[in-house]
Order: structure tokens, then C-alpha cells, then sequence
């Protein structure tokens, strides 16, 4: 790929990366990714703002080679993805100097090597005037680590988001052309990525208030011309109500727990409640990430094996616990045979939910008709606790 403008002076650099599938060796990538960076020109510097995954880093030199120097490089974030290739392009414009927060000051000399006097820190709020065009700082932090900022370029308003409204998508669109598509990328991205620091985003989000922003330039997936259908979404995904909506993640050996959801999913529907089933063996967890943005409940069906929990099942739920989404009430079924700790193993594995526990429902062996009954009072109960709370 070319270097594409963005508008007068600003340009599109970076990698499409087609077959990536897997990042972090844990998050599901089923459309690929893009990696951006930018390429800002005023009349007295130049700036790159960001740069590429290291096994693209060939993409990000050709399209700098017609460019005679490199003032400043900005790097938002210090994961690999983002900074990774800075080592290249300081090789290749020896003279640049790398603009950073303190922290992510520390975290590149930690993991890229890059000697203290290449960094420049800035504060939050700081300008670097460029000649005619102005890149305005602002701290962001814990989305999704804590040394993360975004830059604003003031004459163009332009918000250089990093991982801040960014989607997973391998495109040739420079902007968002289908915005269905985007969407649920994003709330992909948003739920793999930045649920657990939902409450920073926040404070983030209303800082972000303060600028007027018409367009967003993310690091990953098609800019935004219109952005506010995407800020709007965020809101929403942070601090709106969950939905009148029950998320199950289940796995069954040999039926019964099968039989148990099949129950419990029949009943909740005819309490006019809804229902997002994940058969764990065979699931794809970012869509379990996703469904667990708009969750009232969570249900872990959960056959017992080996005195415990099935491990997909002690999977989910660590997963849960870790990516803190707002759902107000939990409750467990599952099926034994001999006895065990299923239900013990797997409350104690979520101490980050601030949940309701609701009472669960386990079963020795096929469920009995008392069991049946125990699942149609669970639903009953989960309808009730939605009502009450307005949730729809």
C-alpha cells in the first residue's frame, strides 16, 4: 500500500494485515486488521504519528522513502503493534526524537532498548506547533494500558485516537463505508479490549467533550468522517443500562447439562426475556466478549469433571471475571455424577463481578422434573430482577 491523504498535509501510512487471526495469541481476529500510522506535514516539521507490527515494518519503510525527514515520532501506546517499528524508523531518520508520556517513556526503553535521549515527554494538554498545523496531547490513560494518550490536530480536527475507537478489520477503505460492519467490529474490539477499564473510559470520554473532533483517525480499522455514531456507541457500551438479555455460556459431556440449558433457555424466552446461548466447545469468545457488553446475566452451565468444573467452563468464567462487564446478577447450573465442587471452584472465580448471585441450579446425573422446576424458578427470578430494574 501507498501512503494515502487524509486531508492537506496529513496522510494515511501503515499495513493491512489480510491473514492475522489471532492477537495476543488470545483475541480471535476473524476480518484481520489494519496497523495505521499518520503522517503529518506542517511547513517547518514533520511528524509520524505512530508506526507499525514489526513483521510489517517493510510496508511502513516504502512508504516513507520519499520522505526527506522525520521531525518527531508519536507513540500513543507502547504495545508492539503501535511502536514496534520505531527502532527502523529512528534508523532511518536518526535525527527524529520520540514524543511520549513518561510513562511509555520507561516501557519503550524496557522493551524496545531505545537510548533515554531519543524521548521527549510531554505533559498533559501540551501543543508541538508544527508550522500552520498544531498537535495538542491528551493523556488517556488505561485505555488500555496506563502510559496511552491521543493527539488532536487543532487547524484540521482531527483526533488521533490509537486504540481508542479502533476496530480489527483488514479493509482497503480508507474511512467507514459500512458501518454495520464497523459497528460490530468495534464493540468486538471494544469488549475484548477495553471493557475491564470501563470506568477510566469514562473519564476519558468526558474529557474528550471538550474538543470539537470531526474526524477519527484510530490506529486500527477505517477512520471515522462522521464520528459521532461511534462516540455515541461507546457511551453507551460504558455507561448505558445493560439489556433485558441473559448471556449462557455452557459446555455438556454426555447431555444433561444440555438438557438443563435447553430448559432454562425456553423458559427465560417465555418470560419474554432474551437469550444469547455459547456452546464453549466450539464458540468463538470474542462473540462471547460482545454479548457480555449488553448482559444483565451471566449463566455458566457447567457439567462436573474431575471433582470440579469443566475447564471451558473454568474458562469462560475466568474470562468474565477478567473483562468486568456490567451485568448485575449470575447464577450457575450443571449436572455430577459422584459429587464434587463445581459450584464452589467456580464463585470463587469471580471476585471482579459486582453481582447478584442468583440460586443455582445443580443436578446428580439427567435432571429430574424437581430440577426442571428449580430452572423455570431461576427464570422467573431473572425476569423479575429485570423488571424491576427497567431494563429492556
Amino acid at each position: 500500500m501507498n501512503k494515502r491523504q487524509v486531508k492537506e498535509g496529513v496522510y494515511w501510512m501503515g499495513a493491512i494485515d489480510w491473514d492475522r487471526r489471532l492477537f495476543d495469541s488470545l483475541i480471535p481476529l476473524p476480518d484481520g486488521t489494519t496497523y495505521n500510522a499518520y503522517l503529518v506535514r506542517g511547513s517547518e516539521k514533520t511528524v509520524l504519528l505512530d508506526t507499525v507490527d514489526p513483521p510489517m515494518v517493510d510496508q511502513l519503510m516504502a512508504q516513507l522513502a520519499d520522505v526527506d525527514k522525520v521531525d518527531f515520532i508519536i507513540s500513543h501506546h507502547a504495545e508492539q503493534d503501535h511502536s514496534g517499528a520505531i527502532p527502523a524508523v529512528l534508523e532511518r531518520f536518526p535525527q527524529s526524537r520520540v514524543v511520549v508520556t513518561p510513562k511509555a517513556k520507561g516501557m519503550l526503553m524496557d522493551l524496545l532498548k531505545i537510548p533515554e535521549d531519543t524521548f521527549i515527554t510531554v505533559e498533559d494538554g501540551e501543543t508541538l506547533p508544527l508550522g500552520g498545523k498544531t498537535l495538542k496531547f491528551i493523556y488517556t490513560p488505561w485505555v488500555h494500558w496506563p502510559e496511552t494518550m491521543v493527539t488532536y490536530l487543532e487547524e484540521d480536527r482531527i483526533l488521533f485516537s490509537c486504540d481508542f475507537f479502533g476496530s480489527h478489520i483488514a479493509a482497503s477503505d480508507l474511512f467507514v463505508t459500512d458501518q454495520g460492519r464497523v459497528y460490530e467490529a468495534a464493540k468486538r474490539y471494544f469488549a475484548e479490549i477495553m471493557m475491564p477499564f470501563r470506568n477510566v473510559i469514562e473519564s476519558n470520554i468526558e474529557k474528550l467533550k471538550a474538543y470539537k473532533i470531526q474526524m477519527i483517525a484510530p490506529s486500527h480499522g477505517p477512520l471515522y468522517s462522521q464520528p459521532a455514531w461511534i462516540m455515541e456507541a461507546y457511551r453507551d457500551w460504558v455507561v448505558g443500562a445493560p439489556h433485558n438479555l441473559v448471556v449462557l455460556p455452557f459446555v455438556s459431556m454426555h447431555g444433561s447439562t444440555q438438557k438443563m440449558v435447553d430448559h432454562l433457555v425456553a423458559s427465560l424466552i417465555g418470560h419474554g426475556v432474551g437469550v444469547e446461548l455459547f456452546n464453549l466447545a466450539v464458540t468463538d469468545i470474542g462473540k462471547l466478549a460482545m454479548a457480555l457488553v449488553d448482559a444483565a446475566t451471566v449463566v455458566v452451565g457447567a457439567p462436573t469433571v474431575l471433582a470440579g468444573p469443566h475447564p471451558l467452563a473454568a474458562y469462560a468464567t475466568l474470562l468474565a471475571n477478567a473483562l468486568r462487564p456490567k451485568a448485575r446478577f449470575l447464577s450457575i447450573i450443571g449436572s455430577y455424577g459422584w459429587g464434587g465442587k463445581t459450584l464452589e471452584a467456580l464463585a470463587g472465580m469471580i471476585p471482579n463481578l459486582k453481582v447478584e448471585v442468583l440460586e443455582p441450579v445443580l443436578c446428580k446425573g439427567a435432571p429430574s422434573e424437581r430440577d426442571f422446576k428449580a430452572l423455570e424458578n431461576l427464570a422467573s427470578s431473572i425476569a423479575q430482577r429485570h423488571e424491576e430494574n427497567g431494563l429492556k
